[in-house]
């Protein structure tokens, strides 16, 4: 059985523990015939094993199922919140060049790319100690811009079962089994540099590099000192003609 169901957890009355989880797990299976980024029966035992009350977050989820989640993070997952641009550039190497993703949703412009555990104690430092030296299109850095780690002591919005309104969160891809690969710092990594290069080469690095002054020519350099001699001969010659001569 699920680990949810060994939770002995209070539950809100009026209604059993068998018919919760049929409940919720129906709507699921209702809601899969027209939605492909859907929730299955099986991801929201994985998402609701996350806090720390499974089973009443999966009675909150039966009573309202259009309404996001606020879970923890450190223990079952961690996430990666990068700008939405850059986060759907690692998403689209993750599966084109890479092993795939986790569960992957984006909220108010960002995209929340869920990570095993200990990912965001991890993956800063690896950030920190690449060499981000090259530069693209235009003279643009390749580094990645900031990007957000939600570990232990953090919580994320998760997406709601059904489709809410418009402007919330929303899955890109999501959890459809009990035990989803996620991946790790590594692998984020893997993803941070190649979504970087390929932002470099559109011309949408984020930080411009500063250009520097092409350095003078030797026959410039000399025709500036001679001026500027010529320059200080004649103030001097202007300079003695001014002065009062002296009487003999």
């Amino acid at each position: 059985m699920s680990a949810w169901l060994r939770d002995e957890s209070p539950l809100s009355p009026g209604m059993s523990d068998d018919e919760r989880r049929t409940d919720v797990f129906g709507l699921l299976r209702d809601e899969g015939r027209h939605h492909t980024a859907r929730v299955t029966p099986a991801g929201a035992e994985w998402l609701a094993s996350a806090g720390p009350y499974p089973r009443s977050t999966l009675a909150l989820w039966a009573a309202r199922p259009t309404s996001p989640a606020v879970l923890p993070c450190g223990s079952v997952f961690d996430v990666v919140n990068a700008p939405a641009i850059f986060g759907r550039r690692m998403l689209d190497r993750l599966w084109a060049d890479g092993p795939g993703s986790g569960p992957v949703a984006t909220y108010r412009g960002r995209t929340l790319l869920f990570a095993a555990p200990g990912t965001a104690q991890r993956l800063p430092s690896l950030l920190s100690w690449e060499e981000w030296g090259g530069s693209g299109t235009g003279g643009r850095e390749t580094a990645p811009p900031p990007l957000l780690c939600h570990g232990t002591g953090d919580a994320v919005t998760v997406p709601p079962l059904s489709p809410g309104p418009a402007s919330g969160p929303r899955w890109m891809v999501a959890p459809d089994t009990r035990h989803p690969w996620l991946p790790g710092p590594d692998v984020l990594l893997w993803a941070c540099v190649r979504a970087a290069r390929d932002q470099a080469a559109a011309g949408t690095g984020s930080v411009p590099r500063p250009r520097t002054a092409p350095e003078p020519s030797v026959a410039a350099v000399a025709a500036v000192a001679v001026a500027t001699a010529g320059a200080v001969r004649e103030a001097s010659a202007g300079a003695a003609a001014r002065l009062p001569r002296s009487r003999s």
